[in-house]
C-alpha cells in the first residue's frame, strides 16, 4: 500500500523525480527542460537520440548538475518516416517481435545503437532508460533492453522507469492501468532477476486534454499522493513541433510546471525534486 502524504512527510520532505520526455523531439522541447532543470522545477530529463534536434541539445544537457538531473535514453522506436511526419501506431511493435527473428534483430540492433548514441554525445552511460510511449515495457524489447543493460553496465546499471500505476482514479487512471498492462510487470521482474534497479510507481497520466488549470489540478494531485521512489513524467515544451498531435498540452505543461510553488523544507507536505538516482542511493 502506498503511504499517505502524512505517512510520506513523517520523517522530512518527501524526494520526488519529475522527469521530461522527449528531449531531442524538437528545439522547443529542449529549451523547456533546460529552463526547468535549472529552475530545479524537474530532476531528470529522457533523450530521443535519433531525433533531429538531439545533438545540439546534447550539448547544453552536458552543463547541467549530474548531481541534480539525471540525463537518461528514451527509448524510441516509433520514428516517423519522414522528420515532422506523424509517428506509426504501436501494433507492428506489440506482434512483430514475437512473431519474426528478424525484427528481433533489428531492434536489438537499434537498443544497441541508441545507447550508443547516447554515450558518444554525452561521454558517459545514462543514468536511466525508459520507453518512448512506454515501448521498453514491451513483449520482444523488454528482454533485448534488460540483457543489453546487464551485458554493457554489469557493476552498474542505469535504473528502468516502472509503470505501475500511482494514480488509480478516473480516465487518467484507467489509462494507467492500460499503459501497465503492456509488459510493466513483466519488465519490473525482468529487471529484479538481472539485478537493474527500477522506480517505484508512474505519475502523470493523462490524456493530454484540458485546460492549464486542469492540468495544474492533476499535478497537484499526483504531487499529493507521490511517494519516495516514484516518477512523475511530463512533456513541457516552448512551442509546438511540426508532426506532434500534442504541442497545446505540452506548452500548458510547460507554463505550470515553470510556476510550480511547493511547499519548502520545513513546511507541512515538504517536497524535494531529486534525481531518482539519488534516492535509490538513499539520498
Amino acid at each position: 500500500m502506498s503511504p499517505s502524504p502524512r505517512e510520506a512527510t513523517a520523517e522530512g520532505p518527501r524526494s520526488i523525480c519529475i522527469c521530461v520526455d522527449d528531449f531531442g523531439m524538437g528545439h522547443a522541447i529542449n529549451e523547456a527542460a533546460l529552463v526547468l532543470a535549472e529552475r530545479e522545477r524537474i530532476s531528470a530529463v529522457g533523450c530521443m537520440v535519433r531525433r533531429a534536434a538531439w545533438l545540439p541539445g546534447a550539448r547544453l544537457l552536458r552543463r547541467l548538475d549530474r548531481q541534480r538531473t539525471d540525463i537518461g535514453l528514451h527509448l524510441d522506436l516509433t520514428r516517423p518516416a519522414v522528420p515532422g511526419g506523424r509517428e506509426p501506431g504501436l501494433l507492428g511493435l506489440l506482434v512483430a517481435p514475437r512473431l519474426r527473428p528478424a525484427a528481433r534483430q533489428a531492434i536489438q540492433a537499434e537498443i544497441r545503437t541508441q545507447l550508443a548514441r547516447f554515450e558518444d554525445a554525452m561521454g558517459r552511460a545514462p543514468a536511466f532508460v525508459d520507453g518512448h510511449r512506454h515501448v521498453h515495457q514491451f513483449a520482444g524489447v523488454r528482454e533485448l533492453l534488460v540483457a543489453e543493460l546487464a551485458r554493457r553496465y554489469p557493476d552498474a546499471p542505469p535504473w528502468l522507469r516502472s509503470t505501475e500505476p500511482g494514480w488509480r482514479h478516473g480516465s487518467d487512471g484507467f489509462k494507467a492501468a492500460v499503459i501497465h498492462g503492456l509488459g510493466g510487470a513483466a519488465l519490473a521482474a525482468l529487471a529484479r532477476e538481472h539485478g537493474i534497479p527500477t522506480s517505484r510507481r508512474l505519475l502523470g497520466v493523462y490524456g493530454f486534454s484540458g485546460d492549464g488549470q486542469a492540468y495544474r489540478a492533476r499535478l497537484l494531485a499526483w504531487l499529493a499522493v507521490a511517494a519516495r521512489g516514484d516518477v512523475l513524467m511530463c512533456h513541457p515544451s516552448l512551442g509546438r513541433v511540426p508532426g506532434d498531435p500534442h504541442g497545446a498540452a505540452r506548452m500548458r505543461e510547460y507554463a505550470v510546471l515553470r510556476a510550480l510553488a511547493l511547499p519548502a523544507v520545513g513546511e507541512p507536505g515538504a517536497i524535494r525534486i531529486a534525481p531518482l538516482s539519488a534516492v535509490l542511493q538513499g539520498g
